[in-house]
């Protein structure tokens, strides 16, 4: 288990983190998310001591990081998959790591297996692709087969094949009872994934809550109705109390509606359906919706420059307009 506690990080005038206040559960997987520059990376490492927080506290299974003794056997992590010495062979990699954390060699052979690099274990990391080097980076994390999990875009690089075996791999190690907290900004790929989900918006806490109520929380569910008979159907629905709408491409929608009470209504007055489906937003609309005033780095469509006489071309930005960017500027 992993216990945030009013955890605050501040760079100067920069609060990259501020004053978050959560719990990262057994037995789930807990998907992390935020725009970019919201504090996420800042707080991942804040929790395994690579950051030192400005105020507030963070423990894992109630100890601090730097008081874990052989902390690859408490918690693994992934965030960067280049943290590595490129000169290594995999097996080098994950065999140091083994020993500075009393890890038998064994299981290397083992982690090695399961990330399916047994074939290149020999081969120099710096040689590796992208989907390599994490894959090698989920190795190092399940080496000391911690019950504490984190992964910072763990999908990164990795082919379909690599993609849908992570994902499995979160969800048995969750169903093992282990804490698998996850960040990524693939939202299709969260809401395969994730239980629950924790949101950040500018260093703050937004949502704290379960997949589902999150989506149902932060979008607009209706029920989607096409009919030949638009009118009966209009008034079988007016008469019975429920208030429809018309959308642009001649469809009815009704907030909050049971498509079995409407099916059953136009059946009862003889109306013909050729469309009733239930309609929710997707984690990303949801997403979208819930973070809209807390992005902080807003991109704009068409050529650079259309259309903005203040646009502010790479030539243009001074060292003065770059403060503040610095270090923070890569942090999610």
């Amino acid at each position: 288990m992993i216990e945030l506690e009013g955890l605050t990080k501040r760079y100067g005038e920069k609060l990259a983190v501020n004053r978050l206040t959560f719990t990262v559960r057994p037995g789930m997987v807990t998907g992390f998310l935020g725009p970019n520059g919201a504090g996420k990376s800042t707080t991942m490492r804040m929790m395994l001591g690579l950051d030192r927080p400005t105020a507030g506290d963070v423990r894992i299974d109630g100890q601090h990081y730097d008081g874990l003794r052989d902390p690859l056997k408490y918690i693994g992590a992934l965030l960067d998959a280049k943290g590595m010495h490129g000169g290594r062979s995999a097996f080098n990699h994950l065999l140091c790591l083994a020993q500075s954390n009393g890890i038998p060699k064994s299981r290397v052979h083992e982690v090695l297996d399961t990330v399916g690099l047994t074939a290149v274990a020999r081969k120099k990391a710096k040689g590796f692709s992208l989907g390599m080097g994490q894959r090698l980076g989920i190795a190092g994390a399940l080496l000391g087969d911690p019950r504490i999990l984190m992964f910072d875009e763990p999908v990164n690089g990795l082919d379909p094949e690599g993609i849908h075996w992570i994902r499995t791999l979160m969800k048995s190690l969750a169903a093992q009872g282990r804490t698998v907290f996850v960040s990524s900004h693939l939202m299709s790929e969260m809401a395969l994934t994730a239980d629950h989900l924790v949101v950040i918006g500018q260093g703050r806490l937004l949502a704290d809550t379960s997949m589902a109520d999150f989506i149902r929380q932060n979008s607009r569910s209706y029920v989607r109705i096409r009919s030949p008979q638009p009118e009966q159907l209009l008034d079988a629905l007016s008469g019975a109390g429920i208030i429809a709408v018309r959308a642009v491409d001649g469809a009815l929608e009704v907030d909050g509606g049971k498509p079995e009470h409407i099916g059953e209504l136009a059946a009862q007055h003889q109306v013909a359906l050729h469309e009733l489906s239930p309609q929710q937003a997707s984690l990303e609309e949801a997403f979208m919706r819930l973070t809209a005033e807390s992005v902080e780095y807003h991109a704009h469509s068409g050529p650079p420059g259309a259309g903005r006489p203040d646009a502010v071309t790479p030539d243009a930005v001074t060292p003065a307009s770059r403060q503040g960017w610095g270090s923070d500027w890569k942090k999610g």
